[in-house]
């Protein structure tokens, strides 16, 4: 006998791991953008309320609230997003998102806040 008897050799890549990746990278996908639409909705939320007057304190207690919320899900997004790219199932744009999501959501809490 010559050669390797008895070893055969390694297949990396066939069909079905190219089917797991693609199932692996449609779960974090759907799991990253109820992550955004739940982030979406905070700061949606966010920049909705408004005082109704100077004795309105409540409104903006409930917008840094909702604002607040909304970058406690984008540090979950963002952690989400750097597992799921780092394992490769996702490309490296799903961090674009929770930036999007942060600014919009510090801007509604410092520049654009609501005043009374």
């Amino acid at each position: 006998m010559t050669g390797s008897a008895g070893s055969a050799p390694a297949v990396s890549g066939g069909p079905q791991s190219k089917s797991t990746g693609r199932v692996g990278a449609a779960v974090c996908a759907t799991v990253l953008v109820l992550g955004h639409l739940v982030t979406c909705y905070f700061v949606l939320t966010a920049y909705m309320v408004e005082p109704d007057g100077p004795w309105d304190r409540q409104a903006v207690t409930n917008c840094g609230v909702a604002a607040g919320a909304a970058l406690c899900c984008t540090v979950v997004t963002t952690l989400l997003s750097w597992l799921f790219v780092k394992v490769g199932w996702l490309r490296r744009w799903w961090f674009a998102l929770p930036a999007l999501w942060a600014v919009a959501a510090v801007l509604r809490l410092t520049l654009l806040g609501p005043q009374l």
